[in-house]
């Protein structure tokens, strides 16, 4: 499947508004501090969002196919919590946080369930971007 998202200016500076072939909309948008109206996610907050969304979801739909009594899940994410990245090495911080009725092996396998989710495995592999300019 094909995954496809198209951004534009707005009038507002440094808004953005995303869509997709889906027709879903949504926005971006940068802090007051560097220009924007912070009416919006900034495009690091976006990119956390999707891995933040992807585990919930990859592990929802697990615990359902298993059987699991899951009630909650939370993802909180953090890049580079300590600071600026060293020699070009970005840390993303992961904190899953579940609830619900399951033994200590099945939160084990959950852990490792979070590990292979898409937007995981896309971050952690060898990414290449072509990138061509139309006039």
């Amino acid at each position: 499947m094909t995954h496809t998202v198209q951004a534009q200016n707005t009038p507002t500076p440094y808004r953005v508004t995303l869509t997709d072939s889906s027709g879903h909309t949504w926005y971006g948008d940068e802090p007051t501090d560097k220009g924007g109206q912070d009416s919006a996610p900034n495009p690091i907050q976006l990119l956390l969002s999707a891995l933040g969304a992807c585990t919930t979801i990859t592990l929802e739909m697990y615990a359902n196919h298993k059987g699991i009594k899951l009630d909650h899940v939370q993802v909180d994410l953090a890049l580079n919590p300590n600071g600026e990245p060293e020699s070009g090495q970005n840390n993303i911080e992961r904190k899953i946080t579940l609830k619900g009725e399951f033994t200590e092996e099945q939160h084990k396998r959950l852990l490792k369930v979070a590990e292979s989710c898409p937007v995981h495995k896309l971050l952690t592999s060898n990414i290449s971007i072509q990138t061509t300019l139309d006039m």
